[in-house]
């Protein structure tokens, strides 16, 4: 090869390479351009499910609070909570929801002066149910009974109905 050869060979392959050169980066900006610009839609379902009735049972022996109550004073409320779901929930609140009856065998307790003191909301401490289990909450002082409270109240069990408010 002759000089004049080998020095047009060193041009068309440095043009060569400046062309590949600036092809590539041509493209590859193009290609960031186009990933950053890309739209794209679509569609999607899903479904959700119910959650069944956390319910409040009645007290069953054992279960009692561990005070009692007295007219001007609180006791202990405590409630059985049961939840037939797959899945923990989390109490959030408990609600009075009628009024207080004492048990039959004190008749002449027809003015009970007993009133439910709803604790604040979301329950502190937290009080979580394990899935398809029940659990004891004890209210501290959740029970008041007024001076108003006939003798005829002495000794009774009272009846407090509850609304449970419970959370996923």
């Amino acid at each position: 090869m002759t000089p004049k050869h080998k020095k047009a060979s060193r041009r068309l392959a440095a043009k060569t390479a400046a062309a590949t050169v600036t092809l590539c980066l041509a493209t590859g900006v193009g290609g960031a351009y186009a990933y950053w610009a890309t739209v794209g839609a679509g569609s999607g379902a899903a479904t959700s499910g119910t959650m069944a009735t956390v319910t409040v049972d009645a007290l069953v022996v054992g279960d009692g609070p561990q005070n009692t109550l007295v007219p001007g004073g609180t006791a202990d409320v405590a409630v059985r909570a049961h939840n037939p779901n797959g899945h923990a929930v989390q109490v959030y609140a408990i609600r009075g929801n009628g009024a207080a009856t004492a048990d039959a065998n004190h008749p002449g307790c027809t003015t009970t002066g007993v009133t439910f003191v709803e604790p604040a909301a979301p329950l502190a401490p937290t009080v979580s149910i394990p899935a398809n289990s029940s659990v004891l909450i004890t209210l501290p002082g959740a029970a008041a009974m007024s001076t108003a409270s006939l003798s005829g109240c002495q000794g009774a069990t009272f009846s407090l109905p509850v609304t449970l408010e419970a959370r996923k």
